[in-house]
């Protein structure tokens, strides 16, 4: 903790006025004309918070942040090293027509983040551990190097990939075809390019994140670029995976848009498949959602997500509703109650299925 919080709160606010950088989530990015690397150490997001993102969390993101003279909380333990953590614990209930109705208590993961910076703001050391459930898990390890004006980097090491929004939620029907989500980083390379209302990335990998086999030759080459305004923003993405037993290339677009209260996202992704027995298959899936301030510390969240695994197929696709209603009463928790109403083709009773979720989040 720290005694730098009026500090901290005031570049918050400017940060804020001026519509310069991002959020812990798309829909927060997009409610306040932002990108993603102010409030993450990661400059594509998710992780350890920024600075700037602990302050968010703790002064813009809760209904009633407890207050006191102890400072704000950055996880600084000394001037060159900050921690961080993440811990999620699901209740869930699933009914499906013609079979049990199962429910379970389960945590879904607990992760720590540490960040080392031996040159400040320009060269950092950064680690995202998976301690729990199971074994530990390393998530990411990689070295960034920042250009003085912070409008480049290269990053080295294990790394989650740059593709359309970064979701809370890893069971998105827009993960289903592209594969690229926070429980499958890779090993490589990024480049990026922050100028102005652009967010670009180059990605150069090992094209194990997508399914490969570890010890195959293959390549997967990333490019993402997004153009941010104060109110809307449009990005594009395509991955080549060359591998030899994942041919596949991968394209999304997306994009955001306030207004008043609400902030819309959408987001594209298909894939073409060139590797037997799949050669030709081309897969895509398309998340409408709209995310409602209904006051501090409360957002109403709508999705409609819709998944084709063969576009040369008739009526073989599923497609998903969601409300969910995120509270956040004071800083670093989180309460999350949704539902998920899943349907695929007329014929297969077994693809519906309702889902009741219940979720306590903590983080720091």
């Amino acid at each position: 903790m720290i005694g730098r919080g009026k500090t901290l709160a005031g570049l918050l606010a400017v940060a804020i006025l001026l519509g310069g950088h991002a959020s812990a989530e798309p829909y927060l990015a997009v409610r306040y004309g932002l990108k993603c690397e102010s409030c993450h150490v990661n400059p594509t997001g998710g992780g350890l918070r920024s600075d700037f993102g602990d302050v968010f969390a703790q002064t813009e993101l809760p209904a009633h942040p407890i207050r006191g003279d102890w400072g704000l909380w950055t996880g600084e333990v000394v001037n060159w090293l900050r921690v961080g953590g993440d811990v999620r614990y699901d209740a869930d209930f699933t009914q499906t027509p013609g079979s049990p109705s199962t429910d379970h208590l389960e945590m879904q993961q607990g992760r720590v983040y540490a960040e080392a910076q031996p040159i400040a703001n320009r060269l950092i050391f950064y680690v995202d551990e998976q301690v729990t459930p199971g074994d530990p898990i390393n998530r990411e390890a990689y070295a960034i190097y920042w250009a003085a004006d912070h409008d480049w980097y290269v990053k080295a090491g294990r790394m989650y990939l740059p593709f359309g929004f970064r979701l809370e939620d890893q069971t998105a029907f827009v993960y289903d075809v592209s594969s690229i989500t926070m429980y499958a980083p890779d090993n490589g390379l990024e480049f990026g390019w922050m100028r102005n209302h652009w967010d670009t990335q180059v990605t150069v990998t090992n094209a194990t994140a997508a399914g490969a086999l570890p010890s195959t030759n293959g390549k997967e080459y990333g490019l993402q670029a997004s153009y941010v305004e104060s109110g809307w923003r449009a990005g594009v993405a395509a991955h080549d995976d060359d591998s030899p037993f994942a041919r596949r290339k991968i394209y999304g677009v997306f994009g955001g848009v306030r207004t008043g209260p609400i902030a819309w996202l959408g987001e594209i992704d298909s894939v073409e498949n060139e590797y037997a027995p799949e050669a030709g298959v081309t897969e895509a899936a398309l998340l409408l959602e709209g995310d409602w301030l209904v006051a501090a510390g409360n957002n109403l969240k709508l999705t409609f997500e819709h998944y084709d695994p063969d576009r040369g197929v008739a009526d073989n696709g599923e497609s998903r509703w969601s409300l969910v209603y995120e509270l956040t009463p004071v800083q670093f928790a989180q309460l999350r109650v949704g539902v998920r109403d899943y349907y695929g083709p007329t014929a297969i009773p077994g693809e519906r299925s309702l889902l009741v979720f219940v979720q306590l989040h903590g983080f720091l």
